[in-house]
């Protein structure tokens, strides 16, 4: 449904800065444009911005960060799929834009799988489901009752039309046997400050981008996508435990333009992987509760190419449309 929230577009870039490093080598022979395909504030902004200021350092090159929302992560991934593939364009790819996005938007203009070098999974999170502390919905069969009571049903936010959190919202409203109101924001920045502000009572939200403000009191804590509780926030129950065996985890990588030389993917796969690995990095993830990831190149493509095949008939079968 059309949001009764203005909105705009929001293009924000920013430079993680790292010494220059003289070194023997083609690649990279310039800074390096990080594009995150939607804005600043939610899990996929953080990720990026967690991962670039080591990998530039290791590099010795800046990294740009080059926030590009719109239509589920679509516009900013189709910018770097056009870019020229020698390894200073890349994107924080994920299950958005190369998960869900393929089958929701039937006239998307790039292939997940072709168009793409993939090049590693940085990090998997379950999702949250959060509301305003003045909404008085603390569980499901509380947003249940509230959902019932109101002629126009209840709204719920998310990152946009096509994210995982958009998904959990549709399979919940059918669950419950009605449609929620679903409110897309180009980011989770924008829709968290939404829900904050009380223009929306709820909002389903990746959880590293929603654990400082649950931490905080902002938001209260609804149900959480996990098999089981997160042991970084115990005391938000499952949807399972609430009677909906609701599970879902959201994912984000790193990917270039396809023709990228396989030695400068294998360099970045190399890289990313000893950062992942790092005991400070690793601490950071489990406050927000990630899992860093661990898999070659080969591998972090396979996995797309599964979540694409994955989805299809789950989007399919859900009805959701893009907003």
């Amino acid at each position: 449904m059309p949001s009764r929230i203005a909105r705009r577009d929001v293009l924000v870039t920013s430079t993680v800065f790292a010494p220059r490093v003289l070194r023997a080598q083609a690649w990279p022979a310039q800074a390096i444009r990080l594009v995150v395909p939607f804005a600043p504030g939610g899990t996929t902004d953080l990720m990026a911005r967690l991962v670039a200021t080591p990998l530039a350092e290791r590099l010795g090159v800046a990294i740009t960060i080059d926030n590009r929302p719109g239509a589920g992560a679509t516009v900013g991934s189709l910018a770097v799929a056009q870019a020229v593939p020698d390894g200073h364009t890349l994107l924080m790819s994920n299950i958005a834009s190369h998960g869900i996005g393929p089958s929701l938007y039937p006239g998307i203009r790039y292939d997940a799988v072709r168009d793409f070098s993939h090049i590693a999974l940085i990090t998997q999170n379950p999702s949250v489901f959060v509301a305003n502390p003045r909404a008085g919905i603390g569980s499901i069969s509380e947003l249940a009752a509230r959902h019932r009571a109101s002629a126009g049903g209840i709204d719920m936010a998310s990152s946009g039309a096509g994210s995982s959190n958009h998904m959990l919202i549709v399979l919940l409203g059918r669950a419950l046997g009605r449609e929620i109101n679903h409110i897309p924001f180009r980011g989770a920045g924008p829709a968290m400050t939404a829900v904050i502000g009380g223009q929306v009572p709820l909002m389903s939200d990746s959880l590293p981008s929603a654990a400082s403000h649950l931490r905080a009191g902002s938001v209260r804590g609804v149900a959480i996508s996990d098999a089981e509780r997160h042991p970084a926030f115990p005391d938000i129950p499952t949807f399972r435990e609430q009677g909906h065996d609701i599970v879902s985890t959201s994912w984000f990588g790193l990917s270039g333009p396809a023709g990228m030389p396989p030695a400068v993917v294998e360099r970045l796969n190399l890289e990313l992987r000893e950062i992942l690995g790092g005991a400070e990095l690793r601490r950071r993830f489990a406050e927000l509760g990630g899992t860093p990831g661990q898999m070659s190149a080969a591998e972090y493509a396979g996995y797309v190419a599964a979540e694409v095949a994955y989805w299809a008939p789950l989007v399919r079968a859900s009805g959701a449309q893009p907003d």
